[in-house]
């Protein structure tokens, strides 16, 4: 099974909340969710939690201890696969699909003998679907797009670019196969100050357009441009397949 973590933020029932999950088991969902039907959880109330709900600095060793615990037992006892991990509202909730039940309780034992401190609260059920998986923790189109920027801003960073100068940011799109608006999706982008670069194709021989504008590459800036482009090329028939742009220093 591949582990591959993603960490992104989303609203959940009103409040803010900060998911952590393995994308990689996404890749083999539909043969190893016969093997592990049903969902687990733990759930933990926060001592300190900052003013948002999440997970505040002087708490998170004391919590990323009780993750280490639980993964261990998990391991110790091999009922299960560690998915995701949900903080909000004051609480953290750690959630597990399970290939046996008769041990839970020997689990949570091993490990929560050190967290006498915390109210603690667990439970399982049948989800053979991995609802819980695909619907609370797997992100959709827009937050995965979030961490598809996030990640490039971070890359840009770490080569030292200043991410508040502007510069030709270049964005990619696919058409639809029966896309009839793609001459009002071009006049659109113009009139929003795109340029129209080239036309290219993918692998699978999909249609599309690469198109570019002087803007801002900063975490929010981009985000809030990115969901923009997503709502408006699905509007027309078309997909947003992200985007690159240059370093720049000074």
């Amino acid at each position: 099974m591949q582990e591959y973590w993603e960490l992104y933020m989303k609203n959940l029932e009103g409040k803010p909340a900060s998911i952590l999950f393995n994308a990689g088991i996404s890749m083999e969902m539909d043969t190893i969710k016969y093997i592990y039907p049903t969902i687990a959880f733990v759930k933990v109330k926060l001592k300190e939690p900052n003013e948002r709900g999440i997970l505040s600095e002087g708490e998170e060793p004391e919590i990323g201890y009780l993750e280490d615990k639980l993964e261990a037992s998990l391991i110790k006892f091999r009922i299960g696969k560690y998915v995701g991990r949900v903080i909000s509202d004051g609480y953290v909730t750690f959630l597990y699909y399970l290939q046996f039940t008769y041990n839970w309780q020997d689990f949570l034992n091993f490990a929560l003998d050190e967290f006498e401190q915390y109210e603690i609260t667990s439970g399982y059920q049948e989800d053979e679907a991995w609802s819980y998986y695909q619907k609370l923790l797997y992100p959709n189109s827009k937050e995965w797009q979030i961490i598809q920027n996030h990640r490039v801003c971070d890359q840009l960073k770490a080569k030292e670019d200043n991410l508040h100068l502007p510069r030709a940011i270049e964005h990619r799109l696919f058409f639809a196969e029966k896309s009839d608006r793609r001459e009002a999706l071009l006049a659109k982008l113009e009139k929003e100050g795109f340029g129209i670069q080239s036309e290219i194709e993918n692998e699978e021989g999909v249609k599309g357009i690469s198109f570019y504008r002087i803007d801002k590459p900063f975490y929010h800036d981009i985000d809030e441009l990115t969901l923009w482009l997503i709502d408006l090329l699905e509007e027309h028939g078309a997909s947003y397949d992200g985007w690159e742009t240059s370093i720049v220093k000074c």
